[in-house]
């Protein structure tokens, strides 16, 4: 389905955040998506997923994680300048914002009249580390985690001392986590103790290694698997039609006006 796209100012304990907002043009109502980018905020690559994401059927919200750091519209770039900002940012910015961030854009996402109130979260990097984070919120119903940085060791958050692992039994929905095999940054023996820590507190999840490196979703660069990627992809839609819904989509408004050639 066709979507639209636009950005959307929301309040948060620490100052308004701007969040890049996608769903269907299609009148109705579609369950919300909170989709974290990586480091370097709404890239191109991060806009294209979350299109795809409403392409199929739901409100997706992809707020700048460093609203409190960096101007509003800061796009970092993919290059080692940019990779050094967005993560001294990471280890700057308090946890508890990434936190208190998380709730304002699910409240946010319930609130508008087109979204169902069914909601999940994904992210990519930082991103996946943010979406499982987001699903210890008791109505995040699911969530995609996409090769998530720094659960394993505690690194996320000013003093890098998070609680990500010790609060892994608050998750009451379902996780979908997505590892690349030949990513330095999750190697294998954090990707064991995370899995370690979700079969000890009894977590409901699916658990995907591949051969990929690190940054094998984002359509940029030479570390790209298109085909892997459409493949994880199929994943993360499986997880989210079947946990979210499809929505009340309405038929009469599904129909487009332009003329036909």
């Amino acid at each position: 389905m066709t979507i639209q796209q636009e950005s959307v100012e929301i309040k948060t304990p620490t100052g308004p955040m701007r969040t890049a907002l996608f769903r269907p043009t299609a009148q109705g109502k579609y369950p919300g998506i909170l989709f974290y980018s990586e480091i370097f905020q709404i890239t191109g690559p991060i806009r294209r997923t979350a299109a795809m994401l409403a392409g199929h059927g739901y409100v997706v919200a992809a707020p700048e994680i460093y609203h409190e750091l960096e101007p509003a519209g800061t796009v970092l770039a993919y290059d080692q300048a940019g990779a050094d900002q967005g993560n001294a940012h990471k280890t700057t910015k308090e946890l508890a914002s990434y936190d208190s961030d998380a709730r304002a854009v699910l409240d946010a996402l319930k609130q508008f009249d087109f979204c169902t109130g069914r909601l999940g979260a994904m992210g990519i990097c930082i991103g996946g580390h943010l979406a499982f984070r987001a699903a210890m919120n008791p109505d995040v119903l699911a969530a995609a985690c996409f090769y998530a940085t720094d659960i394993h060791k505690g690194g996320l958050g000013k003093g890098m001392k998070d609680d990500s692992l010790g609060r892994a039994g608050e998750i009451q929905g379902e996780l979908l986590h997505v590892w690349g095999r030949q990513d330095p940054h999750v190697p294998i023996e954090g990707r064991t103790l995370l899995r370690a820590r979700l079969e000890e507190v009894g977590a409901r999840y699916t658990w995907h290694e591949v051969n990929g490196a690190h940054a094998f979703l984002r359509d940029e660069g030479p570390r790209y698997d298109p085909a892997l990627a459409c493949q994880c992809m199929g994943l993360v839609f499986e997880l989210f039609h079947r946990k979210l819904g499809w929505g009340d989509l309405n038929a009469s408004g599904a129909v487009s006006s332009e003329t036909r050639h």
